[in-house]
């Protein structure tokens, strides 16, 4: 399996914004196991956070722009780009305004900087979703489609039309990650002329320079539009190179359009908030239908996540009976609510609770219609839990095992007389100073019926004196 990554030290890059036209400070920092990509405004009160997932896409005009409890980031694709093109998994991106640098225009320079800061991997396996199927999305109104497919690694072709002589057909591939940087990373944004006048007239693009975008002109530049152009660039002479490209840029490949295409594609796909193996084809994409498939694929991957049931035979020995439990928990019937342990490492465990009528809760618990207390399987599952802390110590018997916090708790089914109930509880964060942080999860009749957040302390039980 492979491990998670992240970077050892934050380093910070400073530009302008493409909207705004304001000075900005950008910092990446290391971030923990499991964090994947955070957006912090350093500039407004409480440091608000934004995660980088697609149902904070609010709108992609000019951009992919987040929006979480009135919150901004606007343009956050050429940043994330970067992370993912350097197999990153868990960064903090602190920003002090609402948009990131746009630099060169392309994702060249955030590379750099990430590199500087050096990444490291952590201790903790990656999580990844396997693409089994065809999976896409169509805009019918654009014609655009993204298809996700079976592939050994990830994978991008984009495919463009941008229907002008100018530029006309362009595709671009990356057949592999690790050839981000030197392919893809310095590709730039880029705009048509008759783009450009639009964002003029509405006061965008205070930022934009003719060194952080192409522009390609589409049509005849009348001497108002040239006027405008000079001033919006501070430039006294502009033309129009024979290449079609307004002034003297040069192009590093002649389908960079379409290499930033696929730029934009893998930083919106980022907002999956997961890394994928398969390949992705996108005919004509733009930020709409990449965030709209985003949206798509993590309803996906979280619905998958839900249904998938882990396998175990319950034919076979346990690796603890009822007798070695109480061991090492100090619970004891009609309290204890764990039967068995099925599986059990320095990172998870397995354990296993027939549910019987013969419960005492059942007494009092809708006895007319027995359903098992959620409370109760929450204490299940921590009890599962408990087994896998008090594991790491020599003298179970000594310790004691007390909630902290419960989180994100869901119920998804009833549990009922007659139902095997299976955890599996799995560290978030490694045990540090007797604190456990865990994702327990519960299954019965081949269906999630519970999930919970769980943190827990053992605190060793103090000798009478």
């Amino acid at each position: 399996m492979t491990k998670q990554k992240t970077i050892s030290k934050e380093i910070t890059i400073e530009g302008i914004g493409l909207h705004t036209g304001k000075e900005v400070s950008l910092t990446f920092k290391p971030a923990p196991i499991n964090n994947g990509f955070i957006f912090v405004r350093s500039d407004l009160e409480g440091n608000p956070i934004i995660e980088a997932l697609a149902i904070y896409v609010t709108n992609t005009d000019r951009g992919t722009n987040l929006v979480k409890d009135g919150v901004s980031i606007n343009t956050s694709e050429h940043v994330l780009a970067a992370a993912v093109g350097l197999d990153i998994d868990n960064l903090i991106i602190e920003i002090n305004a609402s948009e990131p640098p746009i630099m060169d225009g392309s994702s060249k320079l955030f590379i750099e900087a990430l590199e500087k800061a050096q990444i490291i991997e952590q201790d903790a396996e990656r999580e990844e979703f396997i693409v089994t199927e065809n999976i896409s999305y169509y805009d019918e109104e654009s014609g655009s489609e993204i298809v996700l497919m079976p592939a050994d690694e990830f994978q991008v072709t984009t495919l463009v039309d941008f229907g002008t002589k100018i530029l006309g057909t362009q595709n671009a591939t990356l057949s592999h990650l690790s050839d981000f940087k030197k392919e893809i990373s310095k590709a730039r944004t880029f705009s048509f002329l008759h783009e450009l006048e639009s964002m003029l007239d509405n006061n965008l693009i205070k930022g934009g320079d003719l060194n952080n975008a192409i522009v390609y002109v589409d049509k005849t530049i009348s001497d108002i539009t040239m006027e405008k152009l000079k001033k919006a660039f501070n430039r006294e002479k502009l033309t129009v190179q024979p290449n079609g490209i307004l002034d003297n840029l040069k192009l590093y490949w002649q389908n960079e359009a379409a290499r930033h295409k696929l730029l934009d594609v893998i930083g919106d796909i980022a907002l999956v908030g997961m890394k994928i193996r398969g390949k992705v084809i996108a005919t004509k994409p733009g930020h709409k239908i990449n965030t709209n498939f985003a949206k798509k694929l993590a309803r996906i991957i979280q619905l998958e996540k839900r249904n998938k049931i882990p396998q175990f035979d319950l034919n076979q020995p346990p690796l603890m009976d009822i007798e070695k439990i109480m061991e090492i928990l100090p619970h004891r019937p009609p309290f204890l609510l764990i039967d068995r342990i099925i599986e059990l490492t320095d990172k998870h465990v397995v354990g296993m609770k027939n549910v019987t009528m013969n419960e005492p809760f059942f007494v009092g618990h809708f006895p007319g219609a027995p359903v098992m207390p959620g409370v109760l399987q929450i204490e299940a599952m921590a009890q599962c839990g408990g087994v896998l802390v008090l594991s790491t110590v020599p003298d179970p018997k000594n310790y004691l095992t007390y909630f902290m916090k419960i989180d994100r708790v869901k119920f998804k089914q009833k549990v009922l007389p007659g139902d095997t109930l299976i955890f599996k509880a799995e560290l978030i964060t490694p045990i540090r100073r007797g604190i456990c942080n865990m994702q327990a999860y519960g299954y019965a009749n081949n269906k999630l019926v519970v999930e919970a957040e769980l943190m827990a302390q053992i605190v060793r039980v103090q000798d009478p004196k």
